[in-house]
């Protein structure tokens, strides 16, 4: 017999919105989260920004579960009163094949009947006057800011009122599948090491693999050694900004000049104030969160090419968070998010390479897993 219907490993933004999805109506849900706290891993640490979808290939899960996501979140935001500003964006282009790249990146944008418009460069000092863009702007109204802390606390609530429970300071140490019985017995790890840890092994009907950074290491505990996944962290570096000037009124971002991200872009937190990142570095620990203050000059030298009035002496490391790979540096294309049933092990199911726009598509992918547990 199961102690719980369904766990769900991970209480990121990710994994408290599949658990407050799952709660409603599907029996017993326990969440567990290793930490001493929800969200303190790469929800905690990215730009908080609500995407609109125009980055990724339009067939791409990356698209379809940002689109709706976004509608998902404003929604959310109206109705429960979550902090957010719909700011919109600007993409900045400083050369021709930059250009030709906002260009491309608006036809995808008409086609999926997304928002946007080329700003005149001659009106654009009229809007931004510290923005410098030499051949074109895209403008991305839908684009925003939130509240991630916000935006967990009600999942959270949702989940707990649903009749959800939480077990913070829990490791997934172990996974076993009898094939007999359908059941997952589950070796759970308990306790802050200073107090000592109580190990517990409770079954469960289903699992959802939402561990982020470790969702790859959580993955390998079931699976067979041919279908293990490993894991790649790339680092991104945030950049505070100690001065008043230069403003801006929208987030600013330069043309990505890779998969590895959207390049080191200007964001704005709810209160007004600059923040620039994230950068990439791949680094081999997901424990790496020191900000990389080496890393300055080169984001100097990035920001400087749309905001050439930014005080260098103002801009201070201030924090950093990791991407959940599965694709490391040596890989070229684009890598989707894996979100799929395990074939062998019914009731399991995956959640890989859940980066950016993890937050923005939060919401959709909790309907998805509920969606495939009806499927």
């Amino acid at each position: 017999m199961a102690d719980f219907s369904h766990l769900i490993i991970g209480a990121g933004v990710v994994g408290l919105s599949v658990a407050a999805r799952l709660a409603r109506g599907r029996g017993a849900v326990l969440l567990v989260d290793r930490h001493s706290a929800i969200g303190t891993e790469t929800s905690s640490r990215n730009s908080e920004v609500i995407h609109a979808g125009l980055y990724y290939p339009p067939d791409s899960l990356k698209t379809k579960l940002c689109i709706k996501g976004k509608e998902m979140l404003y929604k959310a935001c109206e109705e429960v009163g979550i902090p957010y500003r719909n700011c919109g964006k600007w993409i900045v282009a400083q050369t021709e094949a930059e250009q030709e790249y906002l260009e491309s990146m608006q036809e995808k944008a008409r086609q999926l009947e997304i928002a946007t418009d080329f700003v005149p460069l001659s009106r654009a000092k009229d809007i931004e006057p510290a923005i410098t863009a030499r051949k074109a702007i895209l403008s991305s109204p839908t684009t925003g800011i939130i509240s991630s802390h916000s935006l967990m606390t009600y999942l959270l609530g949702k989940f707990e009122a649903s009749g959800g429970d939480l077990a913070l300071n829990t490791a997934v140490s172990g996974i076993e599948f009898d094939s007999s019985r359908g059941l997952y017995t589950v070796q759970l790890n308990n306790g802050d090491g200073e107090n000592g840890t109580e190990t517990m092994h409770l079954k469960f009907e289903n699992v959802v693999n939402s561990a982020g950074l470790s969702a790859p290491l959580v993955s390998n505990l079931l699976l067979p050694r041919e279908r293990h996944v490993t894991p790649y962290y790339a680092k991104g570096s945030y950049f505070s900004y100690a001065s008043s000037q230069p403003k801006t009124q929208r987030l600013i971002y330069p043309c990505p000049a890779g998969h590895a991200g959207l390049g080191t872009h200007l964001t704005l937190d709810l209160g007004g104030r600059l923040r620039f990142g994230p950068n990439v570095q791949w680094v081999s620990s997901p424990d790496d969160l020191v900000p990389e203050g080496s890393q300055l000059e080169n984001v100097y030298a990035e920001v400087t090419r749309y905001l050439p009035q930014i005080d260098k002496a103002s801009l201070l490391p201030d924090y950093s968070g990791i991407r959940p790979k599965i694709t490391g540096p040596d890989h070229e294309g684009f890598t989707d998010f894996a979100i799929r049933k395990e074939e062998g092990f019914p009731g399991f199911v995956n959640l890989l390479g859940i980066e950016s726009p993890g937050l923005t598509s939060s919401l959709a992918i909790g309907e998805m897993v509920y969606d495939l547990y009806n499927t």
